[in-house]
């Protein structure tokens, strides 16, 4: 019995991070940027940031697109859409490498999944693999009637679970012409099975827990959460992979925003536990870049997507030398490496003029 409850914990603990409460205080950066060197004016001649919002099937989406420097509405660029990590938020490690694309002469974007962060979408929280691909093909609809956008040059970064999902768009979604993982998380399989298979002897229970809730949705009753858990430093420590210890001292402490938690209905799990970000990646013909930290404990995720990948004849593995999971988010070594990979690839099919 210790031993089911052990594994269900681990199954659920990296969407445990709700050690960011509502009350915290809002980000000194006047664009809620966390992360360092975060642009924090729009000075002509520079790059710039420009938060925007959008209607996605009836749902009110909140953007940043940023823009290169000098850049001219009269000209046209290529242009990069990003998707977050789960229970991330524009603010964090996305808005890192959007920046560093835009630094790089490129257009990019990157948005809250809807009902998430300052996305709208009721009720709160709900994480279905096919909202958050949905997310990513609303992005590509609003970037490709911006000013400046070169819709032929269009490429797509993926980070953490929105690596994921970025791999389920591009199956099918054409318009994407290069795509890029990093550190990719395979939301559906351990949500399934459990990181590293630690859950798998509570799947029928879950899944019986997550019908329960929705059942009690359709009936009008209480939204029932998976993640609310708090912890203290000494149980943080006690983690067993450097994913879940590192992604706590991430989102809760160095990094945190008050709009990032890891909280997600438990009725989310009836779709996100059939999913599997892997299947059909036979499907994407399109240049493909899979980065991930050599001494990541998520690196098997990446490495099973990328041996599927038989349909596209230009595909590339890059592992980060040294990098956790968690530290390609921030590290900025491992941060300039992953640059440096994607400046290259989206270099040579997504020409900056």
């Amino acid at each position: 019995m210790k031993n089911n409850i052990r594994a269900y914990f681990i199954t659920i603990m990296f969407t445990s991070i709700s050690i960011i409460s509502s009350g915290q205080t809002k980000p000194a950066n006047p664009f809620g940027l966390v992360y360092r060197d975060a642009i924090t004016e729009n000075v002509p001649g520079k790059v710039n940031i420009h938060p925007v919002t959008y209607q996605l099937n009836g749902i009110t989406i909140a953007a940043n697109i940023y823009t290169p420097a000098n850049y001219d509405k009269s000209k046209h660029y290529p242009t990069v859409v990003v998707a977050h990590p789960n229970g991330g938020v524009k603010e964090q490690v996305a808005g890192l490498y959007a920046q560093r694309l835009a630094e790089s002469g490129y257009i990019a974007i990157t948005a809250d999944a809807a009902y998430q962060g300052a996305s709208g979408g009721l009720p709160r929280n709900v994480d279905k693999p096919a909202f958050r691909i949905e997310d990513i093909r609303g992005m590509a609809d609003f970037i490709t009637q911006y000013a400046g956008v070169d819709t032929k040059q269009l490429g797509l970064l993926g980070i953490c679970g929105g690596g994921g999902y970025s791999l389920k768009a591009a199956q099918t979604d054409k318009r994407f012409k290069a795509v890029a993982t990093l550190s990719m998380f395979n939301s559906g399989v351990v949500r399934r099975n459990g990181f590293m298979n630690s859950g798998v002897a509570t799947i029928q229970q879950r899944l019986k827990q997550a019908s329960e809730a929705r059942a009690l949705e359709a009936a009008g009753g209480e939204v029932r959460y998976v993640g609310d858990a708090k912890m203290t430093d000494e149980e943080i420590a006690k983690l067993p992979f450097d994913l879940y210890r590192e992604g706590f001292e991430y989102y809760g402490k160095t990094h945190a925003h008050p709009n990032s938690t890891f909280r997600y209905t438990m009725s989310s799990l009836l779709d996100l536990m059939e999913f599997d970000a892997a299947s059909n990646m036979d499907l994407i013909d399109q240049p493909l870049l899979m980065m991930a930290g050599s001494k990541a404990d998520s690196y098997y995720m990446t490495d099973s997507a990328f041996n599927l990948a038989t349909g596209t004849k230009e595909k590339e593995l890059f592992l980060i030398p040294g990098a956790t999971h968690i530290q390609t988010y921030y590290v900025p070594e491992y941060v300039a490496l992953a640059m440096n990979k994607l400046k290259a690839f989206f270099g040579k099919y997504l020409v900056v003029k």
